[in-house]
């Protein structure tokens, strides 16, 4: 017999798994394993503290709060080994734009890019949340987020070249 809760959770799950699988492969430059770990990871820790996030006033904020903390905790992990990337997979066309999915050359950038700098380009530029939200979804100050923007797409410019329609 379930309960109420699990029945809420359930719920939730159901309706909001995609949008964190989209966002965690985001944030983990198109790793979609390391994507899918972090958001049962994510909803485990939703489920654990279910009433407090029931509570929440921003509920969306919480969840990515709480996604990018468990991804700054796998990133901290002494015994994680990262498979090497290697610049041509064999019998695999080359990615290219499609539908306005990440190009190869761009999740390549991102993947360089320290965790917490491509959470604050993908908050800020795929989904389009100001420095306050993306702030709050990041636990620091907005001139935080301000500065970590601006250096991460410096970073980005510079492998790409000076033009990028995705993060200008």
């Amino acid at each position: 017999m379930t309960s109420e809760r699990d029945a809420q959770f359930h719920s939730f799950v159901v309706a909001h798994r995609a949008a964190m699988v989209r966002t965690a492969t985001l944030l983990t430059a198109g790793d979609q394993h390391l994507a899918e770990d972090l958001v049962q990871s994510t909803l485990t820790k939703l489920y654990v503290a279910w009433p407090a996030f029931r509570r929440a006033a921003n509920p969306d904020g919480y969840v990515r709060r709480t996604l990018v903390n468990v991804l700054t905790d796998e990133h901290r992990r002494g015994w994680r080994r990262r498979e090497r990337p290697v610049a041509v997979l064999p019998d695999e066309p080359a990615a290219e734009t499609v539908g306005g999915e990440l190009t190869e050359g761009l999740r390549a950038a991102l993947r360089d890019l320290p965790p917490r700098m491509r959470a604050a380009l993908v908050f800020r530029y795929v989904y389009d949340l100001d420095v306050a939200a993306t702030a709050d979804a990041l636990g620091c100050s907005e001139g935080t987020v301000k500065s970590q923007t601006a250096r991460a797409l410096d970073r980005v410019r510079a492998v790409l070249g000076p033009v990028s329609s995705v993060l200008a």
